[in-house]
């Protein structure tokens, strides 16, 4: 049986409510869950809207370090106007738009350091 799909991702952070405000008033991204678990244990999922993968947003896994995830893709519609808002934000944008053969992209992190792409897949 092959696997179908991806359903959560967990990423280290430091503080969860600053990284779910992050991830909720600045990328716009929807709060799916934010309960306690128990002592010293918080579940905080975000997702894209209208997005079947999500991220966990966690503290307690002591082999995951905050800021050690680079990379993480996020998609746009509009990627000059997201980079407006985001700037607009103070969310420091490394550079200006690339272009590459699949499409636009900048880099940014969120606030615990953590890499991540917006790209406009095919755009001109």
């Amino acid at each position: 049986m092959p696997v179908t799909g991806v359903q959560l991702v967990s990423l280290a952070v430091s503080d969860q409510d600053r990284a779910r405000d992050f991830y909720v008033d600045v990328l716009g991204f929807d709060l799916v869950s934010d309960a306690e678990l128990g002592p010293g244990m918080r579940w905080v999922q975000v997702r894209p809207p209208g997005a079947a993968t999500s991220i966990t947003l966690v503290t307690w896994f002591a082999t995951m370090q905050p800021g050690a995830v680079k990379g993480t893709v996020l998609e746009s519609d509009d990627l000059d106007g997201d980079v407006a808002r985001l700037r607009s934000l103070g969310v420091a944008i490394d550079g200006d738009v690339q272009q590459a053969p699949w499409g636009r992209f900048v880099t940014f992190d969120d606030p615990d350091g953590n890499g991540l792409v917006l790209q406009e897949t095919g755009a001109g």
